[in-house]
């Protein structure tokens, strides 16, 4: 049985009202609309000149509009191999050429890549307790005023090491803007 495609469309930037597909599976959720439009009115609509990574890629969706949105590159990882081959789909029909694609395990890629990101966006399967295993790992990946957006299952609480600068909560979806506390030591 060939799986079923869905589209979301970008909303801004060079690529808007062009649509990304989707195949379904398990905890793919695509990050909605409104949301992303509120996400990119946190980083101010341009990411010009930025560095992004799109951990737990899905649908790409948060990728593409990026790279739509000025990034010079963006690496997307995703460990589904089904999932995968959609964003290579799209990377190809968008002429994306700077979308690094990177079909793997999230942990494995940040443990292994040495590169800095100016923004990370990460949509991690709910209740996997992800964010206790990932935060430790993104310190190590953001550049001084590097900013981490974060969606979860549940409202993030402040930690040690990360600041919680804007959140808001969409349906069963909370979405979070954090930044690194002590940003003049990295």
């Amino acid at each position: 049985m060939k799986p079923v495609k869905n589209k979301i469309k970008i909303i801004g930037g060079a690529w808007k009202r062009k649509n990304v597909s989707f195949i379904n599976a398990p905890g793919l959720r695509p990050t909605p609309n409104r949301v992303r439009e509120t996400l990119f009115n946190w980083l101010d609509q341009d990411l010009t000149g930025k560095m992004c990574l799109d951990l737990f890629s899905g649908s790409g969706v948060i990728g593409f509009e990026a790279l739509s949105r000025g990034a010079i590159s963006v690496s997307m990882v995703d460990r589904s191999p089904q999932v995968f081959k959609m964003i290579e789909e799209n990377k190809n029909l968008l002429n994306a050429d700077k979308a690094e694609l990177h079909c793997e395990d999230a942990l494995t890629f940040l443990r292994r890549s040495p590169v800095k990101f100016d923004v990370i966006f990460c949509d991690p399967p709910f209740n996997e307790a992800w964010e206790e295993k990932l935060f430790p790992e993104l310190s190590n990946h953001l550049t001084k005023d590097g900013l981490i957006y974060f969606e979860s299952e549940t409202d993030m609480k402040e930690c040690d090491s990360f600041n919680i600068l804007k959140k808001r909560k969409a349906g069963n979806v909370f979405y979070h803007l954090v930044a690194l506390k002590n940003n003049d030591q990295k």
